[in-house]
């Protein structure tokens, strides 16, 4: 484990430089790392109906978060600073744009996954604890109309247990940065174990079993290598994108990173990397140890990749390769992973809204650090208790489909700022340039635009919905904005009549 010692500067209140080569990326894996890579696969199959067309879902998945990561180096390494990707969108194109990611990501991208994310640790600590469970209702606080949709605000024993889990790793990650990443190193190096006892369990399964016939002879079932096969995968990406997401919140914490312009760069590839690897991998011995097709009921085998009970299809391949005892260990590499990966996210989620208060768009409190620890820690406690209320709404999954569209947005524009800065800051020094530019760059914008496309023309009402939620952010922008230039208005009046 590493024990990088924070560097003190005496004369400041900031924040520290703690973070080594070995905690950026424990970050960068473990935020991509939650509970997606154990359940999405059964959407992807359902989607995709072919096991050809499910692998290249996850091969073209993994590629696009790659580059992305490599892309984001270059920024990562010119401009070292808390917040990452709000500091690089606000450098390119001007302050509206960093704070209205930073508004998405406040208002549901980040704190809306750290709900859910926490909600799965409580679903899967109920394997264990029968009274942890959604049905057990603690008390019940109406119903809101969202976008159409009733919303029931209930706690319910497993959220109560989401909450006291976001509370409790945020008030954990006041006291020290090097108390955060020592959690987050220890959590991620736990489940990047457990997933590769999944690949191994694969392999060893697989000298023993051949694969089934119907997987073999229906690999590349409805694949017509056509305009409407192309949209399909793409729609289909949303699964695995958002299993691999969460990858640029080392980007957030770029001024507690000890020698950033190296050491970001590489922890972006390095984790990126090394988590889409053990995805596909992960996904093949998921393969080879279940049918891909299946029904809608029956037993295990009967289900399949398709239709695996409650879409756990990680537990049914382990229950399939190891019996009835699958399903426990599987809850337990659930519960490590979902833990550390609400950790990953409290962390760096809190140093964006500490730069955007410091920018003067945010609450001036978020600002502030504390004395003695050097954390965000308003930040930490403002965004637990909004992802708090989020998990009682119990339907923040939905809310993080509206957003999908605007966070692939905010990707390419923020990957497109590449080309905007090295136009407009050529003389600005770059430890890191961009591997591959411009090609790889222009690569990741085509298809991610494509994949836009195909959301807005498949899931249109939920694609204008995250834009709604994204467009809301501009009167707020300027409701701060004036709010800003106004109390510099007044600090400039007092200072006068003192003098």
């Amino acid at each position: 484990m590493s024990t990088s010692p924070a560097i003190i500067n005496p004369q400041s209140s900031g924040l520290l430089k703690g973070l080594g080569l070995f905690d950026s990326t424990t970050l960068v894996m473990g935020s991509m790392i939650g509970s997606g890579v154990f359940i999405v696969a059964a959407d992807v199959g359902r989607q995709v109906k072919s096991p050809g067309l499910f692998f290249l879902t996850w091969l073209i998945s993994g590629l696009m978060t790659i580059i992305a990561a490599i892309s984001y180096g270059e920024l990562a390494g010119m401009m070292p600073q808390a917040g990452g990707q709000y500091v690089y969108l606000r450098e390119a194109f001007g302050p509206l744009f960093g704070f209205l990611y930073g508004w998405t990501l406040f208002l549901v991208i980040q704190t809306g996954t750290v709900a859910a994310v926490a909600v799965a640790f409580g679903k899967f600590l109920g394997v264990f604890v029968p009274w942890v469970s959604a049905k057990t209702i603690l008390l019940n606080l109406g119903t809101l109309a969202v976008f159409g949709h009733a919303i029931a605000f209930t706690i319910s024993s497993q959220q109560l247990v989401a909450i006291l889990v976001v509370f409790f790793l945020s008030v954990l990650n006041i006291f020290g940065l090097r108390v955060g990443a020592g959690v987050q190193n220890v959590f991620t190096v736990l489940k990047v174990g457990a997933l590769i006892g999944v690949v191994g369990l694969g392999i060893w399964w697989a000298f023993s079993h051949p694969v089934l016939a119907s997987s073999v002879q229906g690999f590349w079932q409805g694949a017509h290598w056509d305009i409407a096969t192309l949209t399909m995968v793409s729609v289909a990406l949303v699964g695995p994108l958002f299993s691999s997401d969460a990858w640029n919140n080392v980007t957030f914490t770029g001024s507690e990173v000890i020698n950033p312009k190296r050491n970001l760069p590489l922890a972006l590839f390095l984790g990126t990397t090394t988590v889409c690897v053990v995805y596909f991998a992960c996904n093949w011995a998921y393969y080879r140890a279940l049918p891909f097709f299946g029904v809608a009921q029956g037993g295990l085998l009967e289900l399949g990749i398709q239709h695996a009970a409650e879409d756990r299809v990680a537990t049914a391949a382990v229950q399939a390769m190891l019996g009835g005892r699958g399903a426990g260990l599987m809850a337990v590499a659930i519960m490590v992973s979902t833990f550390g990966c609400v950790n990953g996210l409290v962390l760096a989620g809190a140093r964006v809204y500490y730069a955007m208060a410091k920018d003067g768009l945010f609450f001036s409190s978020v600002g502030k650090v504390h004395s003695k620890y050097h954390t965000p820690a308003i930040s930490l406690m403002v965004s637990a208790v909004w992802a708090a209320i989020l998990t009682l709404t119990g339907g923040y999954n939905e809310l993080l489909d509206y957003v999908i569209f605007a966070v692939v947005l905010f990707y390419i524009l923020t990957i497109a700022g590449i080309f905007r800065l090295r136009r407009t800051r050529a003389e600005a020094p770059r430890p890191y340039r961009a591997w591959g530019y411009p090609v790889l760059p222009l690569l990741y914008i085509a298809f991610a635009s494509f994949v836009e496309l195909a959301l807005l023309t498949h899931k249109t009402l939920r694609s204008f919905a995250g834009l709604s939620i994204v467009a809301i952010g501009i009167p707020v922008y300027y409701f701060w904005r004036r709010r800003g230039i106004r109390g510099e208005a007044s600090e400039r009046a007092g200072g006068a009549g003192r003098e």
